[in-house]
């Protein structure tokens, strides 16, 4: 089918790459904003503006939140043909008690779940997820969105797309062709090492694009390989659901045996029973951790079978220490406090793959290496993204000859996917700073301002994409540009009316979390007026060339003679 193997390679890295660079831009570009989601949230919910807290008082704080969480209606009505009956009005068999936080969170996240009576299937839970004002256990707004942890980080992985779990397979595939394409990205580029000093900017939009497509390949190589890897490790139980399938009776067997040798029990024993002082298992956990000289935040507390003498509490570690989510585990029995298990160390198994997990998701305590994760992301959309423009600007003069409609089509999806991305992520900040703190499904009505945002960004680059049918540069990327500076000025400016937060006080007082954003969307409207500019000199010139070519001055002399 080719002549060598490195023709071939080209093939797979060209195609797979097109295809697939649609889903991978959203992956990386919404990655990269996720690396500070929980600074987001902050500045789309101003009421959770305060410094992060530790883990707060069980006893006090959060079993008074915990008694009075009932699923919401939504998680409910999903209930509706898996219950013997009509469904429940109340839930009141708790099967567990969760609070989680980290060194990044103001807010302490709580989970209740919840067993359903009547259940077709026994193991039927429904959930109940909170957050919480660790100083005073009020429960924030329910109808707001936290727009960085609860959308842009769920986006990154799933694409929203949640029937099936088709978003986890479409990005999961995705990833494995990307494997693939770094691969041949290689095997195609002989001089490799080359890339790293060639751009030539003063060049054709064809040449420069594929200098910069390049570059950017070859110098975050390692983390986009890394990066696609460990997605595939962390989401290999949805690729890979043995244990829930073909193994399940052997996987049900395996959790009882467990449950044995650690004494946390697998079942409730139907018997009810008081819960001890979950803060002085917590303070003995920490006396724990600290003589083994290690630190003593609490990251999650845990409590299962609520209510019954089964019942145990486990409390971790914190990971801010360490490239893990959570750090050792020490359970307790709920009634007594007594002490049932300190969790041995880890397998090797166990250990690599709470590395590269913790490595991914990156919870620990260090700025740089985030901001290094931002630089890999966005490193990553730029090369998904000169990579399309290098794809149109080779074919489009042959398409406009043969009447074709290819790149056109092909340019009119990059400019969604780029640029339309951004314009949909600067409305929605928009919204959440217009749209009334009272209003009732709030969170609701800003998913709605990004997806139709997206939906019209795509309307408006197919609809101006007739130029590259011309073999002209499409209008829309620079339209989209100005666009995309307007919102983020719009952004920062709506923040400081309808806050306070300008940046004068959040810089003043060192409250860089909001001031981050501020500064990021400041940044953003500098590169996309930089882009605008460049592409309106560019348009002008292009126009003015045609004006003065042969051929126009040939039917100007035709019209006058």
């Amino acid at each position: 089918m080719f002549q060598n193997f490195r023709l071939s390679m080209a093939w797979l890295h060209t195609w797979f790459g097109l295809v697939l660079g649609f889903v991978l831009m959203v992956v990386f570009f919404f990655g990269a904003l996720s690396v500070f989601d929980r600074e987001i949230d902050r500045w789309a919910i101003p009421s959770s503006r305060f410094e992060p807290q530790p883990m707060p008082s069980f006893d006090q704080i959060l079993k008074p939140a915990f008694e009075k969480m009932q699923p919401p209606k939504e998680s409910v009505a999903l209930l509706e043909g898996r219950v013997n009956g009509p469904l429940p009005e109340r839930f009141d068999v708790v099967s567990s008690w969760g609070a989680y936080t980290t060194h990044r969170d103001p807010v302490v996240s709580v989970f209740a779940g919840f067993k359903v009576p009547n259940a077709k299937d026994p193991d039927e839970t429904v959930f109940a997820v909170h957050a919480l004002d660790p100083r005073n256990g009020a429960v924030l707004p329910q109808g707001q969105l936290r727009i960085g942890s609860e959308f842009f980080y769920p986006l990154h992985y799933s694409l929203h797309l949640t029937w099936k779990d088709l978003g986890y397979w479409i990005v999961g595939f995705s990833a494995l062709m990307m494997l693939a394409a770094l691969v041949s990205g290689v095997v195609m580029h002989r001089k490799i090492f080359r890339e790293f000093f060639t751009f030539r900017r003063s060049k054709s939009v064809q040449r420069s694009a594929l200098d910069l497509h390049n570059l950017t390949g070859v110098v975050a190589l390692p983390f986009h390989f890394f990066f696609a890897f460990t997605g595939l490790v962390i989401f290999a139980g949805i690729y890979f659901p043995v244990a829930h399938t073909q193994l399940h009776d052997l996987h049900d067997l395996s959790e009882r045996v467990e449950a044995q040798q650690t004494g946390l029990p697998h079942e409730r024993a139907g018997v009810a029973a008081p819960l001890a002082s979950v803060d002085a298992m917590v303070a003995e956990a920490r006396r724990r951790w600290a003589a083994k000289g290690m630190a003593g935040d609490v990251g999650f507390v845990n409590l299962q079978h609520v209510g019954d003498a089964n019942a145990y509490v486990s409390v971790y570690r914190a990971g801010t220490d360490r490239v893990a989510l959570t750090g050792e585990g020490i359970h307790f029995k709920a009634s007594t406090g007594e002490l049932l298990r300190e969790d041995p160390p880890r397998t090797a198994v166990d250990s690599v793959t709470e590395f590269l997990t913790g490595l991914h998701l990156q919870h620990f305590r260090h700025w740089l290496l985030r901001w290094l994760y931002v630089l890999g992301g966005l490193l990553g959309c730029v090369c998904i993204a000169t990579g399309f423009l290098f794809f149109v600007e080779k074919r489009k003069q042959q398409h406009a000859k043969a009447g074709g409609q290819g790149s056109r089509i092909v340019d009119a999806l990059a400019v969604t996917t780029v640029t339309g991305m951004l314009v949909a992520t600067m409305a929605m900040l928009i919204a959440n700073r217009l749209l009334p703190e009272s209003l009732a499904d709030k969170g609701e009505w800003e998913r709605n301002v990004f997806w139709s945002a997206w939906a019209l960004a795509m309307v408006h680059a197919f609809v101006r994409g007739g130029a590259v049918a011309q073999a002209r540069m499409n209008p829309a990327w620079r339209e989209q540009c100005w666009a995309i500076a307007g919102g983020a000025i719009a952004a920062v400016v709506a923040n400081a009316v309808t806050t306070g937060d300008h940046l004068g006080r959040t810089l003043s007082t060192g409250y860089w979390p909001v001031a981050g954003v501020d500064l990021s969307l400041i940044a953003t409207a500098a590169i996309a007026l930089f882009a605008a500019t460049r592409l309106a000199h560019r348009a002008k010139r292009s126009s003015s060339a045609e004006n003065t070519s042969p051929s126009a001055l040939k039917t100007v002399g035709a019209r006058h003679g």
